[in-house]
């Protein structure tokens, strides 16, 4: 990805420690161009480069879709199978920058989140939506395209197989109702509290040990998308850490409970 960064992704300030990244091109239903893909990624690394953000809530502009997937506009020239397998690559360096991400990350969802919209808010550690919001990947009934093993994992973990394939092999969508009951989002609310909601919940993972979050962030993510449990070098980070010995004096110091 080397295009210019594009404008329709632009990162605010919620509180001193919580950042806002907003994708904002509602009249194409916030799809996703090349150049804003690559801005995404080099606001992550602006957050990761900030230690005053300890939370970040991605978010699409204009009340009627997260994300929409990638603009359909960029696979109209598309003439052989490898083209397929660079795009994934592509999309994939952006989810998983999404998901490596080590301060936690919230999903605030007004309405649908669909294909590489789905990848981005199941790459986020929480998700808020409102009562309308819808979920997805048709593009059985689209594109006639397909997901990465990668993205298909992420998926799997967060809404189990039969869930899945009615999502991509029927091309039905979830209702929010649905999403929350199988537990993908953590809270429904109306549409107009959809961002004091998420900003809510980011003010509260704020106020928690950062070491703990990031060693269980990574911990998850590699056993899901690397398949391994190795994590001795997350352990003796966490243990070896200043707030780890801070919080043992701090409670070490009343009294026992139980």
């Amino acid at each position: 990805m080397s295009e210019a960064p594009s404008e329709k992704v632009r990162l605010e300030r919620l509180t001193e420690s919580v950042a806002q990244i907003v994708i904002d091109r509602p009249e194409r239903h916030n799809a996703m161009s090349m150049p804003m893909y690559e801005t995404v990624l080099a606001l992550i690394d602006q957050c990761r480069a900030d230690q005053t953000v300890r939370c970040i809530v991605l978010r699409g502009a204009g009340g009627k879709s997260f994300v929409s997937g990638t603009d359909i506009d960029y696979f109209r020239d598309f003439t052989t199978g490898r083209q397929g397998v660079e795009y994934e690559a592509l999309v994939e360096q952006v989810i998983d920058a999404v998901e490596r991400i080590a301060v936690p990350t919230v999903a605030a969802i007004d309405g649908w989140a669909v294909g590489g919209g789905l990848a981005i808010a199941t790459a986020c550690d929480f998700r808020i939506c409102a009562e309308g919001s819808r979920f997805g990947a048709p593009i059985a009934k689209t594109l006639s395209n397909t997901l990465s093993s990668r993205n298909l994992a992420r998926l799997v973990a967060a809404f189990g197989v039969p869930r899945v394939k009615k999502m991509l092999l029927l091309s039905d969508f979830l209702s929010a109702a649905e999403a929350h009951a199988c537990g993908y989002v953590y809270d429904v609310t109306a549409k107009e509290e959809v961002g004091n909601a998420a900003r809510a919940l980011a003010e509260r993972l704020v106020a928690l040990s950062p070491v703990t979050q990031q060693a269980v962030k990574e911990s998850l993510r590699r056993i899901v998308i690397d398949q391994s449990l190795a994590d001795d070098d997350l352990v003796e980070r966490v243990y070896g850490s200043q707030r780890f010995r801070d919080a043992v004096a701090a409670f070490g110091s009343g009294t026992p409970k139980g």
